[in-house]
């Protein structure tokens, strides 16, 4: 894979003008560019068909969450929009996982990755355990629900940069790991908890890293976009 195609820059705003305008700004240094909750509700199912023209191709983050035949419905109806990958939280279990797989694989040869979210990057020990009442760490959890996934069907998972290798080991190479959390040495971690950079992440066996505030936010976005590709190039 090119590093380019390994990049996704996280489109987190509230209106498909300036989604648009910093996917034309950085394209030609990313492959990839995550549609979340914030961008897909103001700007409706369009704004992937506007991306595409552009040359673009997305993940749409809308981690589905809900009773296996809903998040079936919602994975199909994601596969039908032309998107790279989409994602469901693996914490839904065996049943909704599989029935986003299987709606996936009803795409046939244009179909989009499916991918499981195992544990959020904003997410630590301490929240797992004090908060959410879960007896493992973030680390262990996050390999719980991987090798879950597989066993739905899914064709990767979203994990932290901590994981990577120990899901490569247990769910094999051809596994895909989208890794968000990545921060440039010359960013700031923002509210992430678990971060990595993205020479690390790549090193460590991550197939597509996210990012975001660090190209977006940055006073010049392309330049930042081109420091990130060329770490990548250099790893």
């Amino acid at each position: 894979m090119e590093p380019r195609d390994r990049i996704i820059i996280a489109l987190d705003y509230p209106n498909e003008v300036s989604a648009l305008a910093m996917a034309s700004l950085t394209r030609e240094y990313a492959g990839v560019f995550k549609v979340g909750f914030e961008l897909f509700v103001s700007a409706g199912p369009e704004i992937i068909k506007k991306l595409n023209a552009l040359g673009a191709k997305v993940f749409l983050d809308l981690k589905f969450h809900d009773i296996p035949n809903t998040v079936g419905q919602a994975s199909g109806a994601a596969s039908a929009l032309g998107v790279k990958m989409f994602n469901v939280h693996a914490s839904g279990g065996l049943d909704m996982m599989k029935k986003a797989a299987e709606a996936a694989a009803k795409a046939g040869k244009d179909r989009p990755l499916a991918l499981g979210v195992t544990v959020l990057t904003s997410l630590n020990d301490r929240v797992l355990k004090e908060e959410l009442g879960l007896t493992v760490g973030a680390n262990a959890q996050a390999l719980k629900l991987a090798k879950l996934a597989k066993e739905a069907g899914l064709d990767g998972v979203v994990c932290s940069g901590e994981e990577i290798k120990a899901i490569k080991e247990a769910c094999g190479k051809d596994f895909k790991l989208v890794v968000p959390g990545v921060r440039p040495a010359w960013a700031s971690g923002d509210d992430q908890k678990r971060i990595i950079t993205p020479h690390e992440a790549v090193f460590a066996g991550a197939d597509y890293i996210v990012i975001g505030r660090p190209i977006t936010k940055a006073a010049d976005p392309k330049t930042a976009a081109k420091r990130v590709l060329e770490e990548l190039q250099g790893s």
